[in-house]
């Protein structure tokens, strides 16, 4: 057997990875190439369909997948998931904070207020009601991952999505200072940035407006496959990404650098 010349694992067999909205779109993606990798998944959702699909796909492959209801925007729901993860899979290793709501509001709509609220509960609070949770099962082994899913809305801002794009800023925000207070404990956390990508949320963009739309603003002139922001995930929860934290790491085609 050749020798390895490299001392970093590229592994995460046998890691539990915890993937919030992993019931379509990236989550789906992530929760099927972390089982493909050899992870033990729990693949979580507040749609039981979704939560019972994925589940399905990844043990009818030979993998390991426990699927939990779990709603990221009350706490309560959060505590008896992890329960049951902890109790059916282990600790927690790698936190994928997924979960997310496309929310558009004008600042003169009448609830305007209540999108804003809505938006916070639901795309940023969890994640640092998540990363708390399962912080004791992070620093176990000293070198716990997690990942918050923002958006490239979180590093400019659109039209008509005030509520959203403050939520995903405040999502870099807390990756960052958090990659600070949890470094003591080997724990890493980053964030990746969507830009287009083809899932649920953007199918209802009709076919000619995507393709204007990438063609126009990303370098690529194309929508990105979950897959593809699936893998970038995968790369910063490696062991051997240990000393990555507190990146915000776009997957956009190029679409936040593309000026003309």
């Amino acid at each position: 057997m050749t020798r390895r010349l490299t001392k970093l694992s590229r592994s995460v067999a046998g890691k539990v990875v915890l993937i919030t909205g992993a019931g379509s779109g990236m989550g789906r993606a992530t929760a099927l190439l972390f089982a493909d990798e050899g992870a033990k998944v729990a693949v979580t959702d507040f749609r039981s369909e979704g939560v019972e699909s994925v589940t399905a796909e990844i043990t009818g492959a030979g993998g390991t997948a426990l699927g939990v209801l779990l709603d990221v925007a009350d706490p309560t729901s959060i505590e008896a998931g992890l329960t049951m993860i902890r109790d059916e899979l282990g600790r927690v290793d790698v936190l994928v904070n997924n979960a997310g709501i496309s929310v558009r509001a004008d600042p003169d709509d009448e609830d305007f207020d209540d999108r804003w609220q809505l938006a916070l509960d639901v795309l940023l609070t969890p994640h640092q009601q998540l990363i708390r949770a399962c912080l004791d099962d992070l620093r176990a082994n000293g070198e716990g991952r997690v990942i918050n899913i923002s958006s490239t809305e979180g590093l400019g801002a659109s039209r008509s999505t005030t509520p959203y794009t403050v939520a995903k800023h405040g999502v870099i925000g807390l990756t960052r200072a958090m990659a600070i207070e949890l470094a003591k404990y080997g724990i890493t956390v980053n964030a990746v940035c969507p830009g287009p990508i083809l899932t649920s949320m953007t199918e209802a963009i009709q076919a000619e407006h995507r393709e204007r739309f990438a063609r126009r603003r990303t370098a690529l002139r194309r929508y990105g496959d979950p897959e593809e922001v699936a893998h970038m995930v995968l790369n910063i929860a490696l062991p051997s990404s240990s000393y990555v934290t507190g990146a915000v790491i776009a997957v956009d085609g190029g679409q936040t650098m593309k000026n003309d």
